[in-house]
């Protein structure tokens, strides 16, 4: 019996809805009978992947869009080829120049290697250059650089607090670390009570 395609979707943000939707669609298509996903920076705690493998049993296959919804880099995308080397679990890429690219063989273990140091490579040449922009608006006084989150969300931790509610449960509601609730109320001069 052969065994199950398990698809793994990935997007970095919240932003990406489309994107995320469009590989779920991909990977049902390409017969994925069971898919996790998961909207997260692929340098944070991957939770839906690591269940993705734990899932997967001997004969199964682990399918992906594209490498880079996958692994971090080259060492990673190859830990993760070990790990379900280590449990029988093969992983396909479905797009790669047209055609679909399967570890059963080692000619694309191979290739996977080469295309996983080539995206690590263009993801630093793009790192760089954003650092340069960086640089150069900021020399030209033109970079301002994010709000922090804590300043964004400064009035809804104002008003929780206002309402009584205690700082755990604004950092619950609000999502941000304790000190930033701290830093958002002496900010305001708030001296009430915490």
């Amino acid at each position: 019996m052969a065994g199950m395609l398990v698809g793994f979707a990935r997007t970095s943000t919240v932003d990406q809805q489309a994107g995320l939707e469009a590989q779920e669609r991909d990977l049902k298509a390409a017969g994925a009978e069971k898919v996790f996903s998961e909207q997260v920076s692929s340098i944070a705690k991957r939770e839906k992947l690591e269940a993705a493998i734990e899932f997967c049993r001997a004969g199964d296959t682990l399918v992906v869009t594209r490498v880079d919804r996958l692994s971090r880099g080259v060492a990673d995308l190859l830990s993760i080829i070990e790990r379900l080397e280590k449990k029988g679990v093969a992983l396909r890429i479905l797009s790669f120049g047209g055609g679909v690219l399967d570890t059963s063989n080692a000619t694309s273990t191979l290739i996977l290697t080469v295309l996983a140091a080539t995206a690590s490579w263009e993801r630093s040449v793009m790192l760089e250059r954003q650092r340069e922009g960086i640089m150069k608006a900021k020399l030209e006084g033109k970079y301002k650089g994010r709000a922090p989150t804590a300043r964004r969300q400064g009035e809804a931790v104002r008003a929780l607090h206002a309402e009584g509610a205690k700082v755990v449960e604004i950092v619950r509601q609000v999502g941000i670390s304790r000190a930033s609730v701290y830093r958002c109320l002496k900010s305001a001069a708030t001296t009430a009570e915490f």
